[in-house]
């Protein structure tokens, strides 16, 4: 992981943070490991193989807390990203420098007990046990830096918000389909334990993936989804990422 004065970012140069490992307490560790083991029980059923395979080779553990720094190399020898901590949400345009970057923020703190079932912003379980381990994978890894540096180039909010609905539905919302069934990568189901068990019950419709009804499909942040999609394969993520441009540059 790169100094702060080193990252080469200029938006998102505000928000950047160092994690402050000796602040965590004996019982955030345990909080940690607890919310872990519920949500690595599901996961281990119904994630797709690459992010159990990320989780192992990032070196994620159950029992701790992630040290960030630690991370970030590993994830930096697999596909050149590195694990960037932030001092939390981001203006969009920040966001989107860092991915173009290779730069992945991730929040430091850690959720309340009295909050283990949702928080209305990101925190290290979302960031770290939601993300981290797609970005292992190179063709997802490079998808994700190839969104950013489309964004970052774009002005208008009305086109912006269009490529969010990309972003939603597969990076945060994405489901795959792999021996005949579907699987969870998107972070916000993956760390979701509402959110996965709604898509394994049969809650949730799922789309075969289009570029085009994604981005006609609108994003509803304060409800459990009705509606998901599911790719066939993440190399086809950064095709996506071009045809979803050039629809939106014609809009």
């Amino acid at each position: 992981m790169r100094s702060l004065d080193d990252t080469g970012l200029v938006a998102a140069k505000p928000f950047l943070i160092e994690q402050d490992y000796t602040k965590y307490t004996a019982d955030q560790h345990l909080l940690w490991s607890e919310l872990v083991q519920r949500r690595m029980a599901q996961l281990e059923q119904c994630a797709c193989r690459e992010y159990l395979e990320g989780w192992r080779a990032l070196g994620l553990e159950q029992r701790r807390i992630p040290h960030l720094p630690e991370i970030s190399e590993r994830l930096a020898k697999r596909t050149g990203w590195e694990v960037q901590p932030v001092s939390g949400f981001m203006p969009s345009r920040a966001f989107f420098e860092m991915l173009a970057a290779r730069q992945f923020p991730t929040t430091t703190w850690l959720r309340s007990r009295e909050s283990m079932d949702y928080t209305p912003e990101p925190d290290i379980l979302h960031d770290a046990l939601g993300h981290l381990p797609m970005f292992a994978e190179q063709s997802f890894a490079d998808a994700v830096a190839e969104y950013g540096r489309v964004c970052v180039s774009m002005e208008s909010e009305e086109k912006l918000e269009l490529m969010g609905r990309l972003y939603w539905y597969t990076f945060e919302f994405g489901l795959i389909r792999q021996d005949g069934t579907v699987k969870v990568y998107g972070s916000g189901v993956a760390s979701s334990q509402a959110e996965c068990t709604n898509v394994l019950s049969g809650g949730c419709e799922i789309r075969d993936f289009s570029v085009a009804e994604v981005l006609n499909t609108t994003v509803k942040v304060d409800e459990i989804h009705k509606k998901l999609f599911a790719i066939d394969s993440f190399a086809g993520i950064l095709s996506a990422v071009s045809e979803a441009r050039e629809i939106v540059e014609r809009a």
